[in-house]
């Protein structure tokens, strides 16, 4: 997708403060630094439109960005950091939940994954909670650069045994390299529904 315009709308922790209109919209959740923000830079051509921090857990409230006029790219908080404070943590929940199950015009989320290490129970449950609310669910493995081939041929087959109906849906992406961006974005669209892009 050609980027046009990437903006900051506006950041909220609850219903009342989410942006008005019904632009389609497409979150974006995984564990605290799993390189969410930057998947979110790479995908628009921004450097520092998703504020990103070498200290995990940095982002905290629901934060809304409008692409092309035409689409609402979504950043939500990372999740399952030890030091982030016990407060925090236990808002992240219904922050989270609030939004997925409320939010009509949400279309997509990407759960996004570190391919280093294998989901939990607890994710997984995620994942299907989000598919019972008939909202599609795109699977995007990062740092791949951190891994061999043979690694990543590895962990691949460990995240196709958790999620076996999604082994063509599965997303490899590097922040260093940029491999998985179009891919990604082609699915987005499948999604939403595109067109002319």
């Amino acid at each position: 997708m050609k980027i046009i315009s990437a903006k900051f709308i506006k950041s909220a922790t609850n219903p009342s403060q989410y942006p008005q209109g019904s632009l389609p919209e497409i979150a974006f959740v995984g564990k605290s630094n799993v390189g969410k923000s930057s998947l979110i830079n790479i995908l628009v051509s921004r450097k520092k439109l998703a504020k990103t921090s070498a200290t995990p857990g940095r982002t905290q409230l629901i934060n809304f960005f409008e692409i092309n006029n035409r689409i609402s790219l979504v950043d939500l908080p990372g999740y399952g950091y030890a030091r982030v404070p016990h407060e925090i943590k236990k808002n992240w929940k219904p922050m989270v939940e609030n939004y997925l199950y409320q939010r009509k015009n949400l279309k997509s989320v990407v759960v996004i994954f570190d391919i280093r290490r294998t989901p939990s129970r607890d994710e997984f449950s995620m994942i299907r909670w989000i598919e019972e609310l008939g909202i599609s669910v795109l699977i995007v493995l990062t740092k791949i650069d951190k891994v061999s081939k043979s690694s990543l041929t590895k962990q691949k087959k460990i995240f196709v045994s958790f999620f076996p109906e999604k082994k063509d849906d599965f997303i490899v992406f590097s922040a260093i390299t940029r491999v998985g961006k179009e891919a990604i974005w082609k699915k987005v669209a499948q999604n939403i529904s595109l067109s002319g892009d």
